[in-house]
């Protein structure tokens, strides 16, 4: 089967990779039907984390082909949207809500790779959930964007406590960033402040509930934002960059006894202990437990009420890969989509 494999920082190729097989007996073979590249991947594509003939890929959707014999939840010809982390989704901390962090937990990307024809996903189980039925083929961007940017979104509103009569503002315009845009407003915030300075990607958070934005950055932008909210700051505020000015500015626009959610992957970010002793606020955040969310995020897509796969601005073939990349790389892309 073909599968993108990053032979080091900014060198992606797509090459014959052997097909996956039943190894264990909780594991699935899933033929993809769609997956695509995500803002961490530009980590490695930076040299920013090592890559060395790194399986890249943890984003996925398709149909099973294949199950081992104790899994139970899903069957061959299931469509099935799974998450990027591994899970069992029975132990003590699946139980509790934080499926990313289970004690089983492995990420799909590195070992697995779902930018590939096939993927095999082990703890079926408990990873992957399958759709009410084959989805019609306008719906699997958006179920596609379920198995990681939207859940992502969606859980750092949910930590951010997003909700009826609470501002909520959003640092980060890419694509997590938009899906916690439409998660504050699905969740019921009355004034959702997304902050960009992309025009597109402006639209699109309007698009998706956004009622104010902001282009400005660090000291400036805290300012703006507490000039939004009567000099309070926001009750709910969604980190989803990874920087050290993005997550110190979110800190600052977080008023006195809200919630921050921070989901942007960081690296080298210092959080001055004295800053946040005294910007008394509650935190919560890492890698989403995404398993959490879909059964319903993947209702609300197939009820149509709501369509995250507009986040795609770019679809690419499974072979033109490097493309999309380099795309995303110079923010030509927000979201590239690879089809199959």
């Amino acid at each position: 089967m073909r599968g993108v494999v990053m032979h080091r920082a900014g060198d992606v190729r797509v090459e014959e990779r052997e097909d996956p097989k039943i190894i264990e007996p909780t594991d699935a073979v899933v033929k993809l039907t769609a997956t695509c590249i995500c803002g961490s991947d530009l980590w490695p594509y930076r040299g920013i984390e090592p890559a060395d003939h790194t399986l890249m890929g943890h984003e996925y959707v398709g149909v099973v082909e294949e199950v081992g014999s104790q899994v139970r939840s899903v069957k061959p010809g299931d469509f099935v949207v799974g998450s990027f982390v591994i899970s069992d989704n029975t132990c003590e901390i699946c139980r509790a809500g934080f499926q990313s962090k289970c004690v089983h937990a492995e990420f799909v990307h590195g070992g697995i790779g779902t930018q590939a024809e096939k993927a095999r996903i082990p703890l079926a189980d408990g990873t992957l959930v399958a759709t009410p039925g084959q989805p019609d083929p306008e719906l699997v961007p958006a179920l596609l964007a379920a198995s990681d940017v939207l859940g992502t979104g969606w859980f750092a509103a949910v930590a951010a406590q997003a909700g009826p009569g609470r501002t909520v503002a959003v640092v980060g315009d890419g694509a997590v960033g938009l899906m916690a845009v439409l998660a504050a407003r699905q969740l019921g915030a009355e004034r959702v402040i997304a902050m960009s300075r992309h025009p597109e990607r402006q639209k699109l958070a309007r698009y998706y509930g956004a009622t104010d934005i902001v282009e400005a950055r660090g000291e400036e932008g805290i300012a703006r934002i507490k000039e939004l909210t009567g000099g309070l700051g926001a009750h709910s505020v969604v980190e989803a960059v990874g920087t050290q000015e993005s997550f110190m500015q979110a800190v600052g626009a977080t008023r006195g006894g809200g919630h921050l959610g921070y989901v942007g992957v960081n690296h080298d970010v210092t959080i001055p202990g004295i800053e946040l002793f005294f910007a008394g606020i509650h935190t919560l955040g890492g890698p989403a437990p995404v398993r959490r969310f879909l059964p319903d995020l993947i209702q609300l897509i197939w009820d149509r009420t709501i369509d995250p796969g507009k986040v795609f601005d770019l679809t690419l073939p499974l072979d033109q890969a490097a493309e999309g990349y380099k795309a995303m790389d110079e923010r030509r892309a927000t979201k590239v989509l690879l089809t199959l």
